[in-house]
């Protein structure tokens, strides 16, 4: 059997823009289902289809008896589908292209597949009842499947030649080491989730054994490492005179450092109100892309050029 994807590719060749906009879409939807999955969980829908894959156990659907945490649940899981057709028209898109990325639709099938774990892993967070690690695993599987997207977006904006660096190994080992910060920061704030009073339903739920505040705490001290470690890098290209490419993306994460920093300050002296704990959620995300996007902004990647002979070897080779 003909594989289709090869042949819609012999058919169909997206322009660059398709190709980009498709991508950018599939990130996008990964942004969006790690917020509704927020406003599930800040609802108190956790529990609103009691099991899985089914809704409950006799109906696929939420039924009108369930009310609004049983919509809210099921139209989530009704959002994967929704991703997944978004990373299929990428998957499409980069395989159609003309010459073939093979890396492009390597990272596509990759999000495919991140996308099917963790539908499992959802899946397994309703069957035990929101334990507070499988949601902190749910939600870092999900910032990882955020960065897949994120770099096939940006490898989508490149050519296929090898990657030359921008900056020298000390500023790149600074972003690394702002890169295991960030990391650490989104980590320990998936603890303070667990921790925190938002359970995800009305029952009573099992928390993580700790005190959320000093847990948060240590979130703040790690947020103001993360923030001094991207001025620190800003103020470091601009003395270096850095391409402009560095600079942007750093001025783009500090800003969202500082935004997100805000919101997560007015949130914990106003006791977590569920509007600002849905929009911290999504400055997690946006963090997140902002601190990839200043990763592979410190090298870049130009077109292959084609090596064609000489004009003096190329009548040698006709003479012969």
């Amino acid at each position: 059997m003909r594989n289709p994807l090869a042949y819609i590719a012999e058919r169909w060749t997206p322009s660059q823009r398709i190709l980009q906009r498709a991508i950018l879409a599939s990130l996008v939807m990964n942004v969006m289902i790690v917020v509704t999955g927020g406003a599930v969980r800040l609802t108190g829908s956790g529990l609103g289809c009691p099991t899985w894959p089914k809704c409950t156990d006799d109906s696929l659907t939420a039924t009108s008896e369930m009310g609004f945490h049983g919509a809210i649940e099921f139209g989530n899981r009704m959002l994967t589908y929704v991703l997944c057709a978004a990373v299929g028209w990428a998957i499409i898109a980069a395989r159609s292209t003309k010459p073939h990325r093979r890396d492009l639709t390597k990272l596509g099938w990759l999000q495919f597949w991140l996308v099917m774990g963790n539908a499992v892993l959802g899946g397994i967070v309703v069957l035990v009842g929101l334990n507070p690690y499988t949601v902190a695993a749910h939600f870092l599987l999900s910032t990882t499947l955020i960065t897949v997207a994120t770099v096939m977006w940006q490898r989508a904006r490149e050519g296929d030649a090898a990657p030359r660096p921008l900056v020298g190994k000390a500023i790149q080992q600074l972003v690394w080491f702002l890169t295991v910060a960030a990391g650490l920061l989104i980590a320990v704030g998936t603890v303070v989730t667990g921790a925190g009073p938002h359970a995800g339903d009305s029952s009573e739920v099992h928390r993580i054994p700790l005190n959320w505040e000093d847990v948060s705490k240590l979130h703040a001290v790690l947020a103001w490492i993360v923030v001094s470690l991207t001025f620190a890098l800003w103020f470091v290209l601009k003395a270096v005179d850095a391409p402009p490419g560095p600079l942007r993306r750093t001025r783009d994460l500090f800003l969202i450092l500082l935004a997100q920093g805000g919101i997560g300050y007015v949130q914990y002296f106003t006791d977590l109100p569920e509007v600002l704990v849905g929009a911290h959620m999504l400055g997690s995300c946006l963090v997140w892309i902002a601190i990839v996007r200043v990763v592979l902004s410190l090298r870049e990647r130009p077109e292959l050029e084609l090596s064609l002979p000489a004009q003096g070897e190329a009548h040698l080779t006709t003479a012969r």
